[in-house]
């Protein structure tokens, strides 16, 4: 996995926005509520994110791949070895959790984001 291309990913998915929280932390959110996590000032090489509940324990089965700090009971997970994950399968489960995220949103939401 390419960090870099990881976060211009998250940067395409509709109505994606990105801010600092926490003094050091990129965070991708979409209704103002996260879907993707990294340092800001590159001193971490990994990023969490939101998984399905079912490829939560599936994903921290795998070496690289730990539960997220902190976000762990939300089913979060991270990639802490970049090697862990092809930079394919880091769009497939970043654009999973931008969904899972985008559907606890207000339908009202929803309808904005998507201009309709």
């Amino acid at each position: 996995m390419n960090l870099n291309k990881a976060k211009a990913y998250c940067r395409t998915l509709p109505g994606a926005t990105e801010d600092i929280k926490w003094e050091s932390n990129l965070v991708f959110s979409v209704g103002e509520k996260m879907f993707a996590v990294t340092s800001a000032d590159g001193s971490e090489r990994g990023i969490s994110f939101k998984v399905d509940d079912d490829r939560f324990l599936e994903l921290t089965d795998r070496p690289g791949i730990i539960p997220a700090p902190y976000l762990a009971r939300a089913k979060w997970v991270y990639i802490e070895n970049p090697k862990a994950v092809s930079d394919a399968e880091v769009q497939q489960l970043l654009k999973r959790s931008h969904e899972l995220v985008f559907a606890k949103l207000t339908k009202k939401l929803q309808r904005e984001i998507q201009g309709s």
